[in-house]
């Protein structure tokens, strides 16, 4: 990331920052304006390392913007006021940045840094499953943009990680509401978001759950031929899981056995998933 820097880097920003102070003691009412844009930049990075309030750091990035447009400095500048302002957790502010940069910089290198922070944004935002997903959206499809207009960059690794976890944090989601149903003998309801998991979720962490509860959901309907078959898939591919052994004791418990039976939408699901049969 443009600004960053550390060892002997660090030390020569130390030095002139503080061969400016010494110069400002001289005097103190020296504007900004007569200093030239890599000293206040540098300024700003001291700022960033050395400040207890990372903001401090942020009015001397923004004053390199505005008083040298178009140089190299305010390009810089730009991209550590969006890190700046994502350090700060000002996430709407730090979006404005990162967007203002691939607007005027589109090819540039750090262009798949600012496209990150603008998920990041979002995604350092989501709250536990029981708040609204809303913005869980919002950093899925932000980390969408980072893999695939930035393919190969370091931050595509970083964005393919925390889409997986975004992902999982909808489909727990899914679940809670699932179990909310499900808690109330709102059995449709509930086998509504259960199923959401196992064909939209499968990836995740939640669909060897959901396969249990739907075998409970349709037990309790007396649809056995669908709680047979949603137990099928979670043996198959959850065997071990402590889902399967509950969800087992269960059917036996009413004289039936995982199997794949009728025509249902779990049927189809068990051809996907065991037979590869994909339409």
């Amino acid at each position: 990331m443009a600004g960053v820097r550390s060892g002997a880097g660090f030390l020569g920003t130390a030095l002139l920052v503080a061969t400016l102070a010494g110069c400002a003691g001289a005097s103190k009412d020296r504007p900004l304006e007569s200093y030239t844009a890599e000293e206040i930049y540098k300024q700003g990075e001291f700022q960033l390392e050395t400040a207890r309030d990372p903001g401090d750091a942020l009015r001397y990035f923004q004053e390199v913007e505005r008083l040298y447009p178009y140089t190299e400095f305010a390009k810089r500048a730009l991209i550590m006021q969006a890190y700046t302002l994502h350090k700060t957790k000002d996430y709407e502010e730090a979006r404005a940045a990162a967007q203002r940069f691939l607007d005027f910089y589109p090819g540039d290198e750090d262009a798949a840094y600012a496209q990150y922070l603008m998920a990041l944004s979002y995604y350092d935002q989501i709250d536990d499953v029981g708040r609204d997903q809303g913005l869980t959206f919002l950093a899925l499809q932000g980390m969408r943009d980072v893999i695939e207009k930035y393919p190969d960059s370091e931050y595509a690794r970083s964005a393919i990680l925390k889409f997986d976890l975004a992902f999982d944090q909808l489909a727990a989601k899914e679940m809670e509401i699932g179990r909310y149903y499900l808690k109330r003998r709102h059995y449709t309801a509930a086998i509504n978001r259960f199923r959401a998991v196992v064909q939209d979720f499968q990836t995740t962490t939640h669909t060897a759950e959901a396969l249990h509860r739907l075998v409970e959901c349709y037990l309790a309907l007396g649809l056995t031929e669908e709680a047979q078959t949603s137990a099928a898939i979670l043996g198959y591919n959850y065997r071990s899981s402590p889902f399967y052994d509950d969800s087992f004791r269960l059917l036996k418990g009413k004289g039936l056995s995982p199997e794949a039976k009728g025509e249902s939408w779990l049927r189809q699901v068990y051809r996907q998933m065991i037979r590869g049969e994909w339409l």
